[in-house]
């Protein structure tokens, strides 16, 4: 990241951003003093960067154990008078909008804006759910970016506008506004004073009386929005066909019209404010326009909206080609996935007529003819070394012991890959984190219908802080009978390795006393035990043991990520003695690589014979355990090459 080039205190000087970095810079130069968040991508660097600088700028930041609470607190230090900004992800907006729906109604004070990054295509998400439909819902003002320049000024905006309304402003940036890099114009760092008061004298209250409050707010953000300059329109003045987008489609629209030499004929409609949309000034935009084509991602959002506003204010009939018609959509069709150039060409081409070949129809049988012969698969996998992958072995082997069907459900993490043939096709189900916690409070109370299958859930270290507490204390409260396996490897490791309440670190580096899982469940009166996932024998026993319980139990699997382990640590090395693997012979069908999937691992085809790559083989002793040759053999210790 370019935390240098966001601390640069000269305006007008252009630097190179990164999208996060863009957005942190334009909450410093609004002047933000608080910020808080739970990690989550694409944006988790907004915050992670306004960490970072904390120190330089007077903020105060958070990792705070989920969103709501993110979202929450940041509200409290607007209603002290503070500006403060939370940041969070598609998913974790879920998490927050309880709070959400219930801050529109009792406004704020200092400026307060909701940073949410949305993963269209699901990069690093479960899903790609739009974000859009909670402004709509929440009935709060909306701003999307459509370049770099914009996600800083945008930011730095909606905090004058939050504070101007009285109102959250929501800023929606996807993956691609997120992680990418652009020039930016710095502008001037307000210095205001940072100082919190509450007033007593006023009240910040959510109850159904405030709602014409609310429409009154949204009524002056869209008469705001009328003379935005985010929102512009560029081609001929009277063009009858004009494509109306926002966010990352305003690039790709621009690209695709130049490549399809339509510049003369189509006009673009880029909105920067994208709730409440400013009616006035979009239905003079489309004065002349017979056909409109939207270009957006995921949902039909602005096409939807905009259709309303036209439908009452222009008075005739309008062609629409969009997502619900099925002329504009991702690679996998209408609302699903991203957009790109390509698919706005596509589109454009499929309406007006044209033919167009993006590239040589042998451009593909050419380029993979270029791929050496006998290149192998990649399937999504754990990281070499992580120890959830003897944690779901050895889960996944006590199962097959106890003999009564049992299975394993889980939620959002690493350990989602458990469901994958490298997690060897354990887990069951998986939904949002903390979920394995909760569906096993419904499965741990089926024993009266008939149901004796043991269950076993999993959950992160991160995550249990997260949301398994509260199905904690339900199974408690209601005597649920389960296995909770909270796989604890010292890191919230999927979004970056930040800390969380059980690591003894926040977010300023400053340490403080670890918050123990185990003695956590202890206290709500669950038995609890500790184990280590690389002693696979024991691990494997004490599951075992565990499933026979008649209530619930946590088994905390404590191994560090492998990936933040220090360099110069000591590893145990394994390798295979090649005069007792017998290969293909043995009848193990190269269980080491085709069934254990051992990252470490590399068939010798030559040979017929299995052998260890020493770089990435972290002396788990998995396979050691597991051959059936005994052929794996532990080796002297040595310092790790990383």
């Amino acid at each position: 990241m370019s935390i240098a080039s966001v601390r640069i205190d000269e305006p007008g000087r252009m630097v190179l951003l990164g999208g996060n970095e863009a957005i942190a810079r334009g909450a410093i130069e609004a002047g933000v003093a608080f910020c808080s968040s739970y990690p989550g991508s694409p944006a988790v660097e907004v915050a992670q960067t306004l960490f970072d600088l904390g120190g330089q700028f007077d903020i105060y930041g958070e990792w705070s154990t989920n969103e709501i609470v993110a979202l929450e607190a940041a509200a409290a230090a607007s209603f002290s008078g503070l500006r403060s900004i939370c940041v969070v992800k598609q998913n974790g907006l879920n998490v927050a909008s309880d709070f959400l729906l219930s801050v529109n109604l009792s406004g704020c004070k200092g400026g307060l804006v909701l940073i949410v990054g949305d993963d269209p295509s699901g990069h690093s998400s479960s899903g790609e759910s739009d974000s859009r439909h909670f402004a709509r819902m929440a009935e709060v003002p909306l701003l999307e970016p459509a370049s770099f320049q914009e996600a800083k000024d945008m930011t730095r905006y909606a905090f004058d506008l939050s504070e101007q309304l009285g109102l959250l402003v929501m800023l929606r940036v996807p993956t691609r506004i997120c992680h990418a890099r652009g020039n930016v114009k710095l502008g001037d760092i307000d210095r205001r004073e940072k100082k919190a008061h509450f007033d007593t004298g006023r009240a910040f209250v959510s109850h159904a009386i405030f709602h014409p409050l609310l429409h009154q707010k949204m009524a002056k953000a869209e008469a705001e929005f009328e003379q935005s300059s985010f929102n512009q329109y560029i081609g001929p003045t009277d063009a009858s066909t004009v494509i109306a987008t926002c966010g990352t489609g305003w690039l790709y629209s621009q690209e695709a019209v130049r490549i399809l030499d339509l510049v003369d004929k189509v006009g673009i409609l880029k909105l920067g404010t994208t709730w409440p949309l400013p009616r006035r000034w979009v239905l003079e935009q489309l004065a002349n326009a017979e056909a409109v084509i939207f270009v957006e991602e995921t949902d039909p959002f602005l096409e939807v909206n905009l259709q309303a506003v036209a439908a009452q204010g222009l008075g005739r009939s309008i062609t629409y080609y969009g997502q619900q018609s099925g002329y504009v959509g991702g690679a996998s069709g209408p609302g699903i996935g991203e957009m790109s150039t390509d698919l706005v060409v596509k589109a454009l081409a499929k309406i007006f007529g044209i033919e167009h070949t993006p590239r040589p129809a042998d451009y593909a049988v050419k380029a993979f003819s270029h791929i050496p012969d006998g290149m192998p698969g990649r399937d999504y996998a754990f990281c070499a070394g992580c120890p959830h992958r003897a944690s779901v072995w050895a889960i996944r082997a006590a199962l097959e012991i106890d003999g009564r069907d049992g299975f394993v459900v889980g939620d959002i993490g690493c350990y989602t890959m458990a469901f994958l043939r490298t997690g060897f096709s354990t887990t069951r189900a998986h939904h949002c984190m903390g979920a394995g916690a909760g569906l096993v409070n419904g499965f741990g109370q089926l024993e009266r219908f008939g149901f004796n299958q043991p269950v076993v859930a999993l959950c992160g270290d991160s995550t249990f802080f997260h949301a398994a507490l509260p199905a904690l204390v339900n199974a408690r409260y209601n005597g649920a009978k389960f296995l909770l396996a909270v796989l604890d490897n010292r890191a919230t490791a999927m979004t970056g390795f930040q800390p969380h309440p059980g690591m003894g670190k926040r977010a300023s580096g400053a340490e403080v006393p670890p918050l123990s899982i185990e003695e956590v469940t202890s206290a709500l009166g669950i038995p609890t035990e500790v184990g280590d996932p690389f002693d696979v024998d024991n691990t494997i026993a004490q599951v075992t043991r565990l499933l026979q319980a008649e209530t619930a139990r946590v088994l905390v699997l404590r191994r560090s990520c492998a990936l933040v382990a220090t360099r110069d640590q000591e590893k145990q090395l394994y390798w295979v003695d090649q005069n007792l693997c017998l290969g293909d012979a043995c009848g193990c069908e190269r269980f080491c690589t085709s069934v254990f999937a051992c990252p470490g691992n590399i068939w010798d085809a030559n040979a017929g014979k299995a052998r260890i790559d020493e770089v990435v083989c972290t002396g788990c002793g998995v396979c050691a355990s597991l051959c059936p040759q005994h052929a794996i053999v532990k080796v002297t210790t040595h310092v790790s090459r990383g």
